[in-house]
């Protein structure tokens, strides 16, 4: 009698990481050939507990170095109390259980939520990461979502049709402190809104269809990150890690030297002890000129690899950009080449960052930044502001958005002329800055009119800063108008619906006498004047 192993293969499919173009990660498919044995799996915890063994060890003999994402039904976690066997597999085949992540694929329903946390905690005790499948096409409740705190969250590629759904889930990842990826990815359109929307890895028949062999190559368009904010810290390195070549710390020489050659793409080796916490680093190019001089073969090969190893350089999975780049300007100059090992709380390797991926990037940001600053004051433009105006909608933040300009600004130049007026808006805008706090955003959307987006609990101190000071240009006194509509969660669909509030708040505003200051709520008729006064009472002169 034939057993179902006998008619049932694995495909692979690549994780791409859209920020460096690489294989992040390979994902095993199940491919029988007869029957239906995934719909046998989800009503039999054993069998499916079995299938993830299989789908690991077929990966094993294809000796891929990538890691591995293997899939679970969400009832055989609850059911089994974790995957042991998994486990036991992964130690005998020589790899470590953080380069396996386990995606919990749906149904949700009718599992025990409180046995399938405590199977996820058996999980991560093991060692292995863990992905939530499946969500916006599967029943996964946000907050099962926010209690599994998954390492890495897939959405399907249907929910690209909604932006503000997808990114709202990049922030909820962002709190999470966990990866994004998009699945089901077929054209360039749902690679580029997977890139706008925050999206860091995706995967689909776009960049490479699942084979029986792992892919080698794969496609991936060009492009930049789109609207997405990069904080002023720097963009997060867990946007740029790519996968670890790991051997354990009592490998030799000769065992470093054949998993080099034999894969040409691994630009270093980190040599690490149990836990999987690194204890040297190999650099490649160092290593083999070693090993390749007189007598290098015969000197090394069989000594332990430690020995030609260098301390390891390492940055936390919280770390940015900007902290990897100091991290590599501390070490010699003759190790700027090498990789730099991304470790999580426990110390364990979790993958390598590249400086030349860092430095691209960064690069990338300045230049798309620079391109939308205004060239007199060298603020962003009103692309950033309605960006950041969307993300805060999206985020269900409320916040406050407000308009300032010089009043008379025409007659101002007229009169000063043209070169006083543009000191004095580069003045306005300094000052801007200087009161910005972390959570506000200056804009100059053109001549004298700058956008402000903040907190509401920013607004007084934004107001006392620009209408308590003293402006003037070419010795000429000069008053400010501002105006500001509170957006509460839910009250404003989009940054056009946020600007249309401000619209009449604006014209209020410029019909008071003096500094003035007018506040409204979106959706709610009339407005509040804070400061100036009606220009029919106001004192002559």
């Amino acid at each position: 009698m034939r057993s179902w192993t006998d008619t049932l293969r694995f495909a692979f499919q690549p994780v791409v990481n859209l920020m460096t173009g690489g294989v992040a990660a390979l994902e095993i498919l199940a491919r029988p050939e007869t029957g239906d044995i995934l719909a046998e799996a989800r009503r039999d915890a054993e069998l499916d507990g079995r299938l993830a063994v299989s789908a690991f060890r077929a990966a094993v003999h294809k000796e891929t170095l990538l890691p591995l994402h293997v899939n679970v039904f969400a009832g055989t976690l609850a059911d089994l109390g974790g995957l042991q066997p998994l486990h036991d597999a992964v130690r005998e085949a020589g790899r470590l259980p953080w380069e396996v992540t386990v995606d919990i694929c749906p149904p949700y329903t009718h599992v025990p939520r409180r046995a399938l946390l405590e199977a996820v905690t058996v999980l991560r005790g093991q060692g292995f990461r863990v992905c939530a499948d499946g969500v916006g096409d599967g029943d996964a409740p946000l907050r099962l979502l926010t209690d599994l705190a998954p390492e890495l969250v897939k959405l399907d590629a249907s929910l690209l049709a909604r932006p503000a759904a997808v990114r709202a889930m990049r922030a909820l990842c962002d709190e999470l402190g966990a990866l994004l990826s998009v699945e089901g990815v077929e054209t360039e359109s749902q690679c580029a809104a997977a890139r706008s929307a925050g999206a860091q890895l995706a995967q689909g028949e776009l960049f490479a269809p699942p084979a029986r062999l792992p892919a080698a190559d794969v496609y991936v368009p060009s492009g930049s990150p789109g609207v997405v904010p990069v904080p002023p810290s720097g963009p997060s390195v867990r946007q740029f890690v790519r996968p670890a070549a790991l051997l354990p710390v009592t490998a030799s020489a000769g065992q470093v030297r054949a998993l080099l050659t034999g894969s040409p793409d691994v630009s270093g080796v980190l040599l690490v002890d149990r836990e999987g916490v690194p204890v040297r680093s190999v650099h490649r190019s160092r290593f083999l000129l070693s090993m390749s001089g007189r007598y290098g073969h015969a000197l090394y090969a069989d000594r332990p690899a430690v020995k030609l190893g260098d301390p390891p350089r390492t940055v936390g999975v919280e770390a940015t950009a900007w902290e990897v780049l100091d991290v590599v300007a501390v070490g010699g100059r003759g190790r700027t080449s090498d990789d730099v090992a991304v470790v999580d709380a426990s110390g364990r390797c979790v993958g390598v960052v590249r400086l030349s991926d860092l430095v691209r990037a960064l690069a990338e940001s300045r230049v798309e930044e620079a391109v939308g600053l205004n060239p007199l004051t060298r603020l962003p433009g009103s692309d950033a502001i309605t960006g950041e105006v969307d993300r805060r909608i999206a985020d269900g933040r409320a916040f406050a958005l407000s308009w300032l300009d010089v009043d008379h600004f025409k007659q101002v130049n007229d009169g000063a002329g043209f070169a006083a007026g543009d000191e004095l808006i580069r003045t306005v805008g300094r000052a801007l800055l200087r009161m910005a706090s972390v959570s506000t955003r200056v804009g100059h959307i053109g001549g004298d009119d700058f956008v402000v987006i903040t907190d509401p609990e920013e607004l007084d101190p934004l107001a006392a800063s620009v209408l308590d000071a003293s402006w003037s240009a070419g010795g000429r006194p000069v008053t400010l108008s501002l105006a500001t509509v509170l957006c509460a969660p839910g009250s404003v669909p989009d940054h056009r619906q946020a600007a249309a509030g401000l619209a009449p708040l604006k014209k209020a505003a410029k019909a008071l006498h003096g500094a003035s200051w007018v506040l409204g709520r979106a959706g709610v008729p009339g407005h509040e004047v804070r400061r100036g006064s009606d220009r029919a009472t106001a004192p002559a002169g």
